[in-house]
């Protein structure tokens, strides 16, 4: 019965372990203390005192099952355990893991039939799965074992939606109330992250709530000698395989677990559970120990995952201000606070594995370490032999020997149980190959291989038959060190429960005081977009309103706009709510209908172009209080910038340790600049650098954390978003705060709108405005202003006859490029036509290396392989096999090496433009693949990069003898170990693992490309358009690409972004801005404002075809259709927590089945205003 039993347990359990979310109904916060249950409300507000009185913690019980208590488990984690595996985990070793994430799921194997369902009883909740209503009645219940899932089977890796906006991806809740009532902030005490600083925070959890099987027995201490019995009685050899389960085949690689850290994925595994529950059914009743053992193993994983899941829950999002995950402590305390024996259960698990390290001490203290970093080796080796130490043994004895496994297997019946207990976590372990998530699969095995790997140190009798490979001890490690860190997120999470729970209860005392006091008492001590501030607005309105003074429509617009937060809009209600009138005669410049009886004017500024540089130029300018119109000739706005992928430069808000200064990098960029630096254009561009960089970190809230060093650097001061592509990430942020003035009028983007004219007074010595085209209807406008900006770009696209690429570099006609083909020169034509004079015309910068598409090898346009690929460790090597440069060195001497290939350049120095351009080889190991993942992801999506597994491989993908590409790789890997190779390179990232053989690399084909013009229009240092006679043009502005002179003969890689926000903002902070008071901007012939569409909704949508569907299918253009209702997720693809790729794969397609496959419904709610039409049948 037993045996019986614990296969039905562990094949049930196996929901506790695999996916990433807990599921036990937690709701109503009602405690057992003292023999009474008490549930607060927001009346009942305790004191600490009465806190303590009304909960009893048994601060000394006994994790179940072992000999010693928590708080000797919490003791030595925080002393020394949590410190220790921390670093451990840190190393170069112990954070790469081999795993098999593409092994085919066992589960189409199973052939159960469907149960007719019955009642759970035990007081343990039904678990359902992804059914109808009407389907849930035939789903089969189990009595009891079911204790962790929530009686609505919410998603095993969704998480809950509530009413938080913030959520998506979710399931659970579906917006009903939570029964967690707020504590008074009286009841809080000062918290910190290294333990409960009071009994009350411990009371959080009913530790005296029974809701799991304990049963203490006698147990003889682990290190007694005895007769062998129980797991000792069967041979070693039968305990060796009990990782075997943990599958590797083709799709085996190398994970850095750095960078794939355990959180949220939103993953849903329902599909699972019912496949899973159809077969069998768990109870905890009449367990035997063996039982309970491999049950709390299974429970403390899913806690464990539970716990950081709640720690890392709301992903980063630039729709939600977030620019990392964070916690969310509300569905924590919903999972545990009823709970406890889940959180004991992770105590069991900790002290199981600490007990399995111990007793492997010896063995694990010789173990040798070679990851191929031998520096990196010994480090780990050292904090290895520092856990294993005898001092912390001793210390911390009473955890490491409080778990008894010799007392496990004593029936007499023991080796059928053995060998249930066996083949069930065999089985357990193969079931992993069904989870969808990648993520949860990658934590899923490694916990597992470390139960696996633990419980075989436990079981096998004799230390000289145990051998542990190199993975096992990976997995042991970090499953113990996982385990460790989820003790202390425990307690870091009780503390921002009961942090936000003390927020929440000052809010509302706050607004119940403004409720009984006068609303002008309450502004001063609250900042403007305070409750009470909205709730004085939204008031003032009314009574405007009331007494006849605005429009119902103008009411019902201001009423939005409150709600809506608007800045501007509740800043006057703060200042001028006793004065109405003058409010209303203010506020006639917010919205569209204020609007209509303002003066109409001319804007302070035309923007031409809408990249980096004109996105800086016209934010500065309204920051101001200034008006601007922006033209942009293509249908998005972003430019070239939106294609940058290095980053920018600045020193040095972050680079301090790196010993940089604003002299060592004006020497490189002016180094970099060569014979023709202008020193006063540069020393501006690195004077303000750091200014620059805060500047869209703090006004744009642009994500700049990474810092790399790029080619030409001589230190680190290369910024880029931890998360997208740097220039994307700008842009995306930049457009839409400059957006969010477009509610106010104050500023207007025409897009698709060409500029074919500067306006001049009759004398022509001054620009007064623009002429321009529309493209979709040939409409011809002018637009008068004082202050014209040009922002175009360069013209490396342009390659038709006399265009500036043929005047003036004549033989890289036949070079791809890397700029769009809207890269025509348009703003030099426009200036010189008034005279402007250019510099440097000639200096057409070739970036080293653009990817060439081998499906597409002789596209004129390219995709740019950035200078990240070659700074991570990636090795350029010619078709002969051999290294040529030194990959970090500039641009300009890297593509002179590739050029050298040429026989006739070598000699001449002159390219002829009828020879082909050579192609190279950009070779990645594995870590530096890892250092760049975004990108290799991203280029492997694409085409661009090829994975390829050892030696043999890389040489036959190359068409290059394997002796010769393995005499180049060994020769690098040499250099690398003596900090020096033949070329001067001094940096090494990256570099491949000794044994080649089993290396797995990636590679593509790239070949030099025209990417940047450093010629153009002739410039100031203030930005103004200079004459050929060297006096400026009044009226007319330039900053970016299209200037010339700030690069001189090269331009550093992560300048550009640079010189587009210094300079555009230069200009931006100049243009002098209209004292005169709210009016509209006049464009062309425009009498009214024209109206902004309103958000969609669902009578607003028009029917969509399938054709049509199918043409929104590229990176800038991504519509999916789900469940009738088609969707542009173009912005959001890039932020999705599972990857672009996931949705990419989609676009232009019904993509309901992908999407029920792993999502709820629920997490449509959040992409409302996404909706652009219903999919015809």
């Amino acid at each position: 019965m037993r045996r019986q039993l614990l296969a039905i347990s562990l094949w049930t359990a196996m929901p506790l372990l695999m996916f990433l979310s807990h599921n036990a109904d937690f709701s109503g916060m009602t405690v057992q203390a003292q023999g009474q249950t008490w549930s607060p409300s927001p009346t009942h507000l305790l004191t600490p005192e009465s806190v303590l009185m009304e909960f009893n913690l048994p601060t000394g019980e006994e994790i179940a099952d072992t000999l010693c208590t928590m708080d000797d488990l919490e003791r030595a984690n925080d002393m020394q355990l949590h410190v220790i595996f921390n670093e451990l985990t840190s190393t170069n070793f112990f954070q790469h893991f081999v795993v098999d994430l593409e092994h085919k799921c066992p589960l189409s194997l199973w052939n159960g039939g469907k149960k007719n369902s019955k009642e759970a009883d035990g007081g343990m909740e039904a678990t359902t799965a992804d059914v109808s209503p009407e389907e849930e009645e035939d789903e089969y219940h189990c009595d009891g074992g079911a204790d962790e899932l929530d009686d609505d089977a919410e998603p095993l890796c969704g998480v809950e939606a509530g009413t938080d906006s913030h959520m998506m991806f979710l399931g659970g809740m579906n917006g009903e109330e939570s029964n967690i009532s707020p504590m008074g902030s009286n009841v809080l005490q000062s918290l910190s992250k290294t333990g409960f600083s009071s009994k009350q925070e411990r009371d959080t959890f009913a530790w005296n709530q029974q809701t799991d099987i304990i049963v203490q027995e006698d147990q003889t201490p682990c290190d007694t000698e005895k007769e062998e019995s129980g797991a000792f009685k069967v041979p070693d050899s039968f305990w060796m395989d009990m990782c075997s389960k943990i599958n590797e085949g083709d799709g085996t690689k190398l994970v850095n677990l750095a960078l794939n850290p355990e959180r949220n994925t939103y993953y849903n595994g329902t599909h699972i559970w019912k496949a899973i529950y159809e077969e069998n059914c768990i109870t905890t009743e009449e367990s035997c120990l063996e039982e309970r053992v491999l049950y709390r193993l299974l429970s403390g994983m899913h806690t464990s995952t539970t716990l950081s899941i709640a720690e890392n829950y709301y992903p980063p999002s630039k729709r939600h201000n977030r620019t990392d995950y964070e916690p969310n402590p509300q569905y924590f305390m919903k999972k545990f606070q009823h709970h406890p024996d889940h959180i004991r259960n992770l105590h069991f698990s900790y002290v199981v594995m600490l007990r399995a390290i111990k007793k492997a001490s010896e063995y694990l203290y010789n173990y040798e370490i070679s990851s191929g970093n031998v520096l990196e080796d010994e480090a780990s080796s050292i904090l290895l032999k520092r856990l294993l130490g005898t001092s912390i043994m001793r210390s911390c004895s009473n955890v490491f020997s409080a778990f008894d496994e010799s007392v496990m297997f004593q029936e007499d019946d023991n080796l059928v149980l053995q060998q249930s207990f066996k083949g069930v976590f065999h089985n357990i372990s193969s079931i992993l190959d069904c989870v969808q998530c990648q993520q949860c699969k990658l934590h899923g095995k490694l916990t597992m291989l470390g139960y696996g790997t633990a419980l075989k140190i436990l079981f096998v009798k004799s230390p000289e038959n145990l051998v542990l490979e190199a993975n096992e001890v990976v997995a042991l490690i970090n499953t113990a060190a996982r385990l460790s860190e989820s003790l202390v997120q425990v307690r870091e999470l009780t503390t921002l429960y009961w942090q936000q729970e003390r927020n929440r209860v000052a809010e509302l005392e706050a607004a119940t005081e403004a409720s009984t006091s006068a609303v002008d008492s309450s502004l001063s001590s609250h900042s403007f977009d305070s409750l009470d501030l909205l709730d004085m607005t939204i008031g003032l309105i009314a009574s405007l309103r009331r007494d006849g003074l605005i429009s119902l429509d103008r009411e019902k617009e201001l009423i939005e706009m409150a709600l809506s937060r608007h800045p501007e809009l509740l800043i006057l209600a703060k200042h001028y709510h006793r004065d109405p009138q003058r409010f209303v005669e203010l506020s006639k410049s917010l919205g569209l209908l204020g609007a209509d009886t303002l003066p109409i004017m001319p804007p302070d500024a035309v923007v031409v172009g809408s990249g980096l540089a004109g996105l800086a130029a016209s934010l500065n300018i309204l920051d101001r209080g200034g008006t601007v119109v922006i033209i942009e000739k293509e249908h998005l706005l972003g430019g070239n910038s939106n294609k940058a992928s290095s980053g920018i430069n600045g020193c040095c808000p972050h680079n301090d340790t790196y010993n940089d200064s604003v002299e060592s990098f004006r020497n490189d960029t002016v180094r970099s600049a060569g014979d023709v630096a202008d020193l006063d254009l540069i020393d501006v561009l690195v004077g303000k650098s750091e200014e620059a960089v805060l500047w869209l970190m703090n006004r744009a809230n642009v994500d700049l954390s990474l810092l790399a060093q790029l080619g030409g650097h001589s230190h680190k001061r290369t910024h880029r978003p931890s998360n997208g592509m740097a220039g994307a990430e700008i842009i995306y942020h930049l457009q839409k705060t400059v957006r969010s003035f477009e509610e106010t009028g104050r500023v207007k983007i025409l897009v698709d709108t060409r500029v074919t004219k500067l306006l001049t007074n009759e004398s022509g010595d001054q620009v007064v405005g623009v002429r321009c085209e529309n493209a979709k209807d040939g409409s011809v406008q002018e637009i008068m202003s004082d202050n014209v900006i040009l922002a175009t770009g360069g013209f490396a696209s342009d390659r038709s006859s006399g265009s500036y690429l043929d005047v003036y570099r004549p033989e890289l006609m036949s070079f791809p490029a890397t700029a769009g083909s809207f890269s025509t020169g348009d703003g030099i034509t426009l200036a010189t036509t008034l005279g402007a004079a250019t510099r440097d015309m000639e200096k057409v910068q070739l970036h080293p290396t653009g990817w060439v598409d081998p499906s597409d090898p002789t596209n004129p346009t390219k995709i740019l392989a950035a200078e990240l690929m070659r700074g991570v460790g990636g090795i350029l090597i010619d078709d002969s096999g051999q290294r040529f440069c030194n990959e970090l060195g500039t641009r300009a001497y890297v593509t002179e090496q590739m050029l050298k290939h040429d026989e006739d350049y070598a000699k001449t120095g002159t390219w002829n433009r009828t020879a082909s351009v050579p192609t190279f080889h950009l070779v990645l190991s594995s870590s530096a693949a890892a250092d760049a993942k975004k990108h290799v992801d991203l280029y492997s999506h694409k085409g661009l990069l090829t994975r390829i597994e050892g030696l043999d491989a890389l040489a036959q993908f190359m068409g290059i003898d394997k002796n010769t590409v393995s005499t180049t790789l060994q020769e690098y890997q040499s250099a690398a170990n003596a900090g020096v190779d033949s070329f001067g390179k001094t940096s090494f990232r990256g570099v491949p693992a000794e044994d080649l053989d089993n290396e797995l690399f990636f590679v593509g084909k790239v070949t030099p490309v025209l990417h940047y013009c450093m010629g153009g229009i002739k410039i100031d240092i203030e930005g103004s358009v200079i004459r050929e006679d060297g006096t400026p043009i009044e009226g007319l502005h330039a900053a970016g690409e299209v200037t010339g002179g700030v690069h001189g003969r090269n331009r550093l890689g992560g300048n550009s972004l640079l010189e587009c926000t210094v300079f555009g903002t230069i200009v931006g902070q100049k243009v002098p801005i209209k004292e005169k008071g709210p009016y509209r901007i006049a464009v062309g012939n425009e009498k009214s404002k024209a109206a902004i569409p309103t958000k969609d909704s669902s009578k607003e949508l028009v029917g969509i075809t399938k054709e049509e569907l199918s043409t929104h299918n590229t990176e800038d253009d991504l519509w999916v259709a789900i469940h009738g209702t088609v969707y542009d997720f173009t912005e959001f693809a890039h932020e999705h927590p599972a990857g672009f790729d996931s949705i990419f794969d989609l676009a232009g397609t019904d993509g309901t089945e992908a999407f029920d496959a792993v999502h709820n419904l629920g997490m449509l709610e959040d992409f409302e205003q996404d909706k652009r039409g219903i999919l015809k049948a």
